[in-house]
């Protein structure tokens, strides 16, 4: 019962560690702000001109292959992807905080973007970003009484809604790529790490093809 109870204590000690930063958890898509900054959460040994070093092999996660000549099973490339898809979350509701923006969601954020320069239908922009139909009339919903997004009926056909982005939208969208701009320096440092960062790109969209055709055909 000791041991138990000096375990407790330790439990809660760490736990007022972490909630000394960032007193909320963080949710995938939540509305919260937390009133944490970047550098809050830049780790030990980044420097204020973006220098990283190299991550910690015990940060990655136990499924990270040990050499390079590790087989990688895909997965644990699925699971790296969600990793990565879920910090560049928080990542980016910290910057949205920090910018005093607090109407809109990182996903939403996403959803600008995929948006873009275009002018498109709702059936154009769920097929575009592989989104679900509920989840991207909720967030369209909340983007257009945000005014981030204009919708106006299509010339060709008064029932189609024709969606683009409004002056806040591409504001928004300006600002988010310069934040970006840092992140893109902390992976492509030299040219070296450009030329990986191209491979991992075409990977993605390599895997992106495959399960698209997968879902269509089957994976036979």
């Amino acid at each position: 019962m000791g041991r138990l109870v000096r375990n407790l204590n330790q439990i809660r000690t760490k736990g007022d560690v972490m909630t000394h930063k960032i007193d909320r958890p963080m949710t995938e898509d939540g509305g919260e702000d937390f009133g944490v900054r970047w550098s809050d959460l830049m780790p030990s040994g980044v420097s204020d001109s973006g220098s990283m070093p190299d991550p910690d092999p015990s940060e990655t996660g136990p499924s990270a292959p040990a050499t390079a000549t590790d087989a990688v099973t895909h997965l644990e490339l699925v699971r790296v992807i969600e990793r990565v898809h879920r910090r560049y979350f928080d990542l980016l509701r910290v910057e949205l905080t920090r910018l005093g923006v607090d109407d809109i969601s990182p996903s939403q954020v996403m959803l600008l973007f995929t948006i873009g320069e275009d002018e498109l239908s709702v059936r154009d922009l769920l097929e575009r970003g592989h989104y679900l139909g509920s989840n991207a009339s909720y967030n369209l919903k909340q983007l257009l009484e945000a005014n981030y997004i204009v919708r106006a009926a299509s010339a060709r056909d008064r029932r189609s809604a024709r969606i683009r982005l409004d002056a806040k939208g591409r504001n928004l969208c300006n600002l988010i790529r310069s934040v970006d701009e840092t992140y893109h320096r902390l992976v492509a440092r030299d040219a070296e790490e450009t030329r990986e960062l191209g491979i991992a790109f075409a990977m993605l969209r390599r895997l992106e093809f495959v399960w698209t055709n997968a879902l269509r055909y089957g994976n036979g």
